[in-house]
């Protein structure tokens, strides 16, 4: 598919559509098994849905919020609130009713989508505390209210746009998650996210040439998923809709896709509990599997190898590695990370047992991918190459910055916080990093969450998190000490396992052992609540909401540091 002829993202739907009307496109979960949906039907849902929006005077520009679980309904609405030059304003299913007043006064939408009635009240209960009326509400899932327009009683009807799309238009305005505070609207343009679409690809095509299948199970508000959305548009894949994360592993074994894309929080968690795994098991299975692990990572990281290793790897190529894949599917051809940084450790242990892993790194100011590594030079303690058209430089500080047609139009209805951001095209990250000989960027730090000793020394608390976390016994961390002598931490442990203060003890000290002076930690204490999206200390894709843990937490905190 060429890129520079299409003037918005509907297009690319437009021309996979033409080539592909008889296939399946679509894959829904029902009774157990996956139901397709094709492209021609979904064209007419398209259409119809359109008309619709047309009908109740939606024009160019206006904001319609759409709310949903991932299903195909919402990249059927997505597609017709853009076929019209209207913007979708994506929000997680998981916000409160006063994330949802935020955004509801902040952006003023004129329609409302919502997948069911519990997702129906919620909204409308933030609504009428606004005083505020949409124009519309439509609700997939069927019901009896009057002033609801149900998905499946909208007449199938045809639709052409009379508006000109063009790439510097808005296509959506997704919120960012606030981990540092209230969120922000982030417009980005029909162009931005085909220009992502266009070097995702590149990656893409090197991993398979043709009949993809993915599973989308990251929420498609989020900004990573939601252009993933469209490079699988772009490929004409089938594409498969997971439902809660207590089933992925399930779903991934129906749809057996090729690509999975998610956030590292979902590989340490990979990482964890197949090491746990292996450890119990039986002598030849435990010995076989930690063998694949050492001679996989000797071969990832191109050392050398042995004439016995060589032969035993001929072994384990189809006694470990084909049943680990065949766990997910048996097809999968790659892993994509993104959303955070990836500990090295997880992703050469995941290479060496052949589920190929690629870091990327992004933002969602950038549409959001500016990097990924390409599956046939990994560089796993990097995040990889620029994409095509996005150019990343290094400021004299060490923050990256990023330049192309993929930065973001800018915050909605904020435009100082727009001109803080954006400095002559340039867009300023808050990441530092450095980039290598070889132009692979790799990211060091985070200049809004390090933490600065009482000493001046800049620390990285994700870093150590993600070593603590590593521990099966560990499930969540949070380090802590800003303006201190030293660090201390909050620990959630893994509540299927009977652990006493004393092992923790040694897993601290062990820990320790990898980590600078200034980075070990001294004091520790252990919670019982784990940080959720529920009781907001975790944003939407996992992210653990630093300032809201701080200030729920302030009294052991203080604690760690009063003089006895």
């Amino acid at each position: 598919m060429k890129f520079d002829n299409k003037n918005n993202l509907f297009e690319i739907f437009s021309e996979n559509y033409k080539k592909n009307q008889n296939n399946d496109f679509l894959h829904f979960l029902e009774n157990g098994k996956y139901k397709p949906l094709k492209w021609e039907e979904t064209n007419q849902k398209i259409n119809s849905l359109s008309n619709f929006f047309s009908e109740n005077n939606v024009i160019k520009g206006d904001r319609i919020l759409l709310v949903s679980e991932n299903r195909p309904e919402w990249l059927i609405s997505d597609l017709a609130i853009i076929n019209l030059g209207a913007i979708t304003v994506p929000n997680y299913t998981t916000y409160t009713e006063k994330d949802f007043s935020f955004v509801i006064k902040n952006c003023t939408p004129k329609g409302l989508i919502v997948s069911n009635s519990q997702l129906f009240e919620k909204v409308m209960s933030a609504a009428k505390g606004l005083s505020y009326d949409f124009k519309f509400v439509i609700q997939f899932e069927s019901g009896s209210l009057s002033n609801v327009k149900y998905y499946n009683d909208i007449k199938n009807s045809n639709f052409a746009s009379k508006d000109k799309i063009s790439r510097k238009d808005p296509a959506c305005i997704i919120y960012t998650s606030g981990t540092q505070g209230n969120p922000k609207g982030v417009i980005l343009s029909h162009g931005g996210i085909i220009s992502n679409c266009e070097g995702a690809l590149e990656i893409v095509k090197k991993i398979k040439k043709d009949n993809f299948k993915f599973l989308t199970w990251l929420p498609l508000s989020h900004s990573y998923e939601h252009t993933i959305q469209f490079v699988q548009i772009a490929v004409g894949a089938k594409i498969y809709y997971s439902t809660k994360i207590e089933q992925l592993l399930e779903n991934i074994k129906l749809a057996k896709p090729d690509i999975m894309t998610a956030v590292p929080r979902f590989y340490n968690n990979l990482y964890s509990k197949m090491n746990t795994g292996a450890s119990k098991a039986s002598g030849i299975k435990k010995w076989l599997f930690f063998q694949t692990v050492k001679i996989g990572t000797k071969i990832f990281l191109k050392q050398s190898t042995s004439f016995k290793e060589k032969l035993i790897n001929i072994f384990v190529d189809i006694l470990v590695r084909k049943k680990v894949n065949k766990n997910f599917g048996g097809n999968l051809k790659a892993f994509v990370s993104g959303g955070g940084p990836l500990d090295s450790n997880v992703g050469i242990f995941l290479n060496a047992l052949g589920l190929k892993t690629l870091q990327g790194y992004g933002l969602t100011e950038t549409s959001p991918v500016v990097t990924c590594n390409p599956i046939d030079k990994i560089k796993i303690d990097t995040v990889g190459l620029p994409l095509k058209n996005v150019k990343v430089k290094i400021a004299s500080d060490g923050e990256i910055l990023v330049k192309g047609e993929n930065v973001m139009l800018g915050y909605w209805r904020n435009e100082n916080a727009t001109q803080e951001i954006i400095k002559d095209q340039w867009l300023y990250t808050g990441d530092i990093g450095e980039i290598d000989n070889d132009g692979y960027l790799k990211i060091t730090d985070r200049k809004k969450d390090i933490i600065v000793s009482s000493g001046g020394d800049n620390i990285s608390p994700s870093k150590i998190e993600n070593l603590l976390c590593l521990n099966n016994e560990i499930e969540q961390a949070y380090v802590h000490g800003d303006n201190e002598k030293y660090l201390s931490c909050l620990l959630v442990l893994n509540k299927n396992l009977e652990i006493n203060n004393e092992q923790i003890k040694i897993i601290i000290e062990n820990v320790n052992k990898n980590l600078t002076i200034v980075e070990k930690i001294k004091k520790f204490h252990v919670i019982d609540d784990e940080f959720t999206i529920e009781n907001d200390l975790m944003t939407p894709t996992m992210k653990i909401k630093r300032h809201k843990i701080k200030d729920k937490y302030k009294n052991i905190l203080e604690n760690f540091y009063k003089k006895n």
